[in-house]
């Protein structure tokens, strides 16, 4: 693997600083939760090293939307829990996806 787990760790710090990560109260280190993602992900990218370049970045690709789509379920059923309105931009997207745009 190009980069260490102690590497993006820092890197995910830093992303994290213009899209801070709210940990709530957990009873979970954050930085030690990092230090489980970042190592998970660069095992996945060895377990990848004879892939061809396209088929990393369709993997990773894939990983990503996984993710992405997961969180935007996570962040809905919690602002529906809570009963607070989705954000504008929560609320276009699903209405794109109703079909309304």
């Amino acid at each position: 693997m190009s980069i260490s787990p102690q590497q993006l760790e820092l890197l995910m710090q830093e992303v994290e600083l213009a899209d801070p990560i709210d940990f709530a109260d957990l009873p979970f280190n954050d930085q030690e939760l990092r230090g489980l993602i970042a190592n998970h992900l660069c095992e996945m990218a060895d377990a990848m090293e004879n892939f061809t370049a396209e088929d990393k970045n369709l993997a990773l690709l894939a990983v990503a939307a996984k993710l992405v789509l997961e969180n935007l379920v996570l962040h809905v059923q919690l602002l529906r829990q809570h009963g607070l309105p989705l954000s504008d931009s929560v609320e276009a997207l699903l209405q794109r996806l109703r079909g309304g745009a």
